[in-house]
């Protein structure tokens, strides 16, 4: 174990970061220097790729999440597929940095996700969650010549939690405020949000996965105009949101579940959207992509509504800080703006952290926490019965 002893010792690493989200769309990669650990943390992003998939991966990825439709060997193949990808995403990034593999010290990893089962099944006899990312940590670590930390969702799970959301600690540990009210809102996939009051501890955290991020909106679009995303939000502007669909959709039993809770495809994947175009045929394929994303955007609020404005008691929230893909869709961030006015929006791009490279850092940070045999789960958040230190660490 000398070399965790040594990477311990250091007093800054270069860290790589890693993160493919369920959109499986690219695998993102950042550079960062990590000085301290724990409430010492402090970051100097150093560089940043994206490497799109190829488009029949993707389709394939998607494909086989489906419970019924994935195989033993499929999934087996993928897992250390995604890893060679994840590796050519360090090589290309350090590249980028103009530094040498052997000069990085730790890859923080978080996987591909094709499945999440966030609540307790009994199974066999046995109360169990679970949860699969594919890109074998230890391949990485092979492939690369870099101490790599994978699996960090399944730390939690084993000791009551849903596995995530696991951003809130990174949001506490970088944006905690000692005199604003703020929420951390990620945009992916799916969506998540923090809560961070003024003055807050860890323990004072509250987060949860909203519901949909961007996941309806692309496959909307995917379905009906063969396009990955709504660029701009162009096609949803030119639309009209259709009521009756708007509150169908906002009748998912997901949103009325009490916290903690997270999602994933498994509830807002193909079979959710092949609902919509089953149930509002003939409807003009503009407005179905303007409903779909304001459904995104009441969804969030309706979420911050519910389960966090009453923490606030009589004060308001001073910051949205808003990350992900999803900033870059004008007509779901107008539509924030609306719900949350006079709330002030910004993306967390203005607090030194690109909007993009976010949920990358993220794991780089939570990396460099697990070395350093620290914490990183926020159990008021996951509801796992304590902290623990979370991933695998492959030499």
């Amino acid at each position: 174990m000398n070399i965790l002893q040594k990477l311990q010792r250091k007093k800054k690493k270069l860290v790589v970061g890693i993160m493919s989200g369920t959109s499986v769309d690219s695998v993102d990669a950042v550079l960062v220097e990590i000085s301290g650990y724990g409430y010492t943390t402090s970051l100097k992003r150093l560089a940043f790729i994206s490497l799109p998939y190829p488009q029949k991966l993707r389709e394939f990825v998607l494909r086989n999440s489906l419970p019924g439709n994935g195989s033993v060997d499929t999934i087996s193949q993928l897992n250390i597929l995604f890893a060679h990808f994840f590796a050519d995403a360090v090589n290309a990034v350090a590249k980028k940095a103009g530094v040498s593999l052997s000069s990085l010290d730790l890859i923080g990893s978080h996987g591909q996700t094709v499945h999440h089962i966030p609540n307790q099944q009994n199974f066999f006899g046995k109360h169990v969650r679970s949860t699969l990312q594919l890109g074998d940590p230890s391949t990485i670590a092979k492939l690369t010549g870099i101490v790599t930390v994978g699996n960090f969702r399944t730390a939690d799970m084993a000791l009551g939690g849903q596995g995530a959301p696991l951003v809130p600690y990174f949001d506490f540990l970088l944006f905690r405020s000692k005199n604003k009210n703020r929420a951390l809102l990620n945009i992916g996939g799916i969506a998540n949000i923090t809560l961070l009051k003024k003055n807050c501890t860890v323990d004072d955290v509250v987060a949860f996965d909203t519901g949909p991020g961007n996941m309806v909106i692309d496959a909307a679009m995917n379905a009906l105009f063969e396009k990955e995303l709504d660029q701009d939000g162009e096609t949803a502007r030119k639309g009209n949101i259709i009521p009756s669909l708007l509150k169908q959709l906002m009748s998912h039993r997901y949103f009325s579940r009490p916290l903690p809770k997270s999602t994933g495809r498994e509830l807002f994947g193909q079979r959710f959207t092949q609902q919509i175009f089953r149930s509002n045929k003939g409807k003009k394929k503009e407005d179905i992509i303007a409903t779909v994303t304001e459904f995104t955007a009441l969804s969030i609020f309706d979420q911050y509504r519910r389960f966090l404005k009453h923490r606030l008691a009589e004060e308001s929230l001073d910051e949205l800080i808003v990350s992900g893909g999803g900033t870059l869709n004008n007509t779901l961030m107008n539509s924030l703006k609306h719900y949350f006015y006079p709330t002030t929006i910004v993306s967390s791009s203005a607090l030194g952290i690109e909007s993009k490279e976010k949920e990358a850092i993220c794991f780089a940070v939570l990396a460099n926490e697990t070395i350093h045999e620290q914490p990183a789960n926020v159990p008021s958040v996951t509801g796992a019965r304590h902290a623990t230190v979370l991933g695998t660490i492959c030499l």
